[in-house]
């Protein structure tokens, strides 16, 4: 199925609202996710899924892990001869605000994606709040609507988030976007269906406030452009910091939660990778764990998330973790509510213990 009403726009352009180690080498969007995924994998699934075959990705300067992750789209049927996924150059960031995800700049200077368009639609997304969503119903209630720009929003189930939130009057009309959010607010998705033609009237019409975000440059003219909401009652998940990341990967270890997420009818993509299945040797114990392929267990993994090719040795105990690729758990040692970033190496014997509201988290091939 091809999708005849809409292309898709990602940006994975934009720093993350908190600094960490996490992403001090990769942009947000290229963070590993429930051990074999990636942010990215998430937009680039609801678009495919919707049948959109033509989708451009706005790389960020440290593009390089984005790149070799999607490649040329081929695991999510974007290698086409017509159509497909165009890895598009993003601006630099300049003196915008951490956390700004539709720069007006990247959006201006490929301008030629839209242009060479001929479906009615734009579907733009951000990366770091994932859902597996049903994008054919919010392209149709946007037609439906005749609007000019339908904003996805759900109903904030947390305080203190770091997603924007949209004030909403009469017949969901959007009469601003503010930032932060608390309980019962209606979070901002980072998804939102356009007109093309508007959108080709707002590049020509706002080049002067390139260097805002999208919204920011059009917040005077909300009610002429005539901007609308949608509630989608899915799963939506914020991955802002090393708090919320731990936090939420955690939650979906809960078979419920797990499958608001990962639907079979609407399956996340993500890069191919040929890989033995985790192997379980004689006195292991796994428990509550995502696990993936290439692992080796010798020892104890509880309510942990591990990534390809993690070793735990025997008499080494992990628990509540996120591991990342080709980490090695040494024999007996333990390792407790804590993020190892990839190709870390724990010693033998020793411990490396966070707490729950003080997660350990350590960066990129550290070897102690």
């Amino acid at each position: 199925m091809i999708n005849s009403k809409a292309i898709g726009y990602i940006t994975a352009n934009y720093a993350g609202t908190e600094a960490s180690k996490l992403i001090e080498n990769r942009p947000v969007a290229s963070l590993p996710f429930m051990g074999r995924y990636r942010l990215i994998d998430f937009p680039l699934s609801n678009m495919t899924n919707a049948g959109i075959r033509t989708v451009g990705l706005v790389m960020p300067g440290n593009w390089r892990s984005i790149s070799d992750h999607v490649g040329h789209g081929k695991d999510w049927m974007l290698d086409r001869k017509s159509g497909g996924l165009f890895c598009m150059p993003g601006n630099p960031y300049g003196t915008t605000k951490r956390g700004m995800r539709f720069l007006l700049r990247d959006i201006i200077s490929n301008r030629e994606l839209f242009e060479r368009a001929t479906t009615p639609y734009v579907v733009m997304m951000g990366a770091n709040i994932i859902f597996n969503m049903d994008l054919d119903e919010i392209i149709d209630a946007h037609e439906r609507s005749g609007v000019g720009v339908t904003m996805v929003y759900v109903k904030a189930e947390r305080h203190h988030d770091d997603a924007s939130r949209l004030i909403i009057g009469d017949a969901g009309r959007v009469q601003s976007i503010e930032a932060g959010c608390e309980y019962g607010d209606n979070k901002f998705i980072d998804c939102f269906v356009i007109n093309r033609e508007l959108l080709l009237d707002i590049i020509n019409n706002y080049a002067n406030a390139d260097y805002l975000d999208f919204f920011e440059a059009i917040a005077g003219d909300f009610a002429r452009i005539d901007v609308c909401s949608y509630e989608y009652k899915g799963l939506a998940i914020g991955i802002f910091g090393e708090r919320s990341y731990y936090q939420r990967s955690m939650e979906l270890l809960t078979p419920d939660v797990f499958d608001q997420l990962f639907q079979k009818d609407r399956p996340i993509r993500t890069k191919a990778h040929d890989a033995a299945p985790a192997k379980y040797y004689a006195g292991s114990n796994a428990q509550n764990s995502f696990i993936s392929a290439g692992c080796k267990i010798y020892g104890t993994v509880r309510n942990s998330i591990l990534s390809r090719g993690v070793i735990v040795e025997s008499g080494a105990n992990v628990s509540n973790s996120i591991i990342m690729f080709s980490c090695v758990i040494k024999r007996g040692a333990r390792v407790e509510n804590a993020i190892l970033d990839k190709n870390n190496v724990i010693p033998e014997n020793t411990e490396y213990r966070g707490t729950p509201d003080a997660i350990l988290v350590m960066g990129k091939g550290a070897r102690h």
